[in-house]
């Protein structure tokens, strides 16, 4: 090839990557919604869109493995058999902040599919940059709303399990409207979720941790695996993360809520 032809490739690439990453980072994490008279409406939301900086590595994962391991929003609902090229069970997590847990699962299970979803890019480069690394072909990630995404673009009884480990506890009580697990979400998930599929929680807010257990005993979607009916040890195959070791050498607690998808 001669030198000519090799610029022009590599523009060609260049333009590729470029192209990838601008729809990436234009990819609105919240979708506007609209009124009848064009008036924009307000929803609540359960999170907050941090503006971290990218580092390096996250910035080349972002470029190079988006295509890969990416998935933007578009109008078409997900097919996770032709996403992922095979028929297997998937598992879905809901913000996976730098992705550790997810790769260790997804690690662990490599005859099941998993799906991210998060909010907060640097994560998303994060996720990406550590997958690559492991060499994880059953991983596919989204950077947008998971409540939208799981309204619009997930189809009913397709997940096997869904999982949401810390979400962000909202610790004033004027701002506990904001926290996901609500009723709403929960009869969302019992629809997206197959019969016998599970819905794993944790966090490391107490007063959370009993909210999620009120909502989840009163919905008739779902039976709690505990014997108690109340909270499980932490399972094996919840991998402890760095921030729970710290919070546990505080004397900090984690309680984990596992139902199981019954109608």
């Amino acid at each position: 090839m001669c030198i000519l032809a090799k610029q022009r490739y590599l523009c060609i690439m260049c333009v590729s990557q470029l192209f990838h990453i601008i729809n990436v980072m234009n990819n609105h994490v919240i979708s506007p919604k609209f009124n009848e008279n064009g008036g924009t409406v307000r929803r609540i939301r359960s999170f907050v869109c941090r503006q971290g900086r990218l580092t390096k590595s996250q910035q080349y994962a972002l470029d190079h493995y988006w295509m890969e391991m990416g998935v933007n929003y578009q109008v078409h609902t997900l097919n996770f058999d032709a996403l992922f090229g095979r028929q297997a069970p998937v598992t879905l997590e809901i913000g996976f902040g730098m992705g550790a847990s997810l790769i260790t699962m997804a690690t662990a299970l490599p005859q099941h599919n998993f799906f991210g979803i998060e909010v907060y890019l640097p994560g998303v480069g994060a996720c990406l940059s550590n997958a690559h690394k492991s060499g994880l072909s059953n991983l596919r990630m989204m950077y947008h709303d998971a409540v939208e995404v799981m309204e619009n673009k997930i189809s009913d009884r397709s997940l096997t399990r869904l999982q949401i480990f810390f979400p962000d506890p909202w610790h004033k009580a004027r701002h506990n409207k904001r926290r996901i697990i609500q009723p709403p979400f929960v009869t969302l998930v019992g629809r997206k979720l197959a019969v016998g599929g599970i819905f794993h929680m944790a966090t490391d807010w107490k007063p959370y941790a009993e909210q999620m257990l009120k909502v989840m005993t009163a919905s008739k979607n779902f039976r709690n695996i505990s014997y108690q009916n109340d909270y499980v040890p932490r399972p094996k195959n919840r991998p402890l993360t760095k921030f729970e070791q710290r919070g546990q050498k505080l004397g900090h607690g984690v309680w984990d809520l596992i139902f199981e998808q019954i109608a």
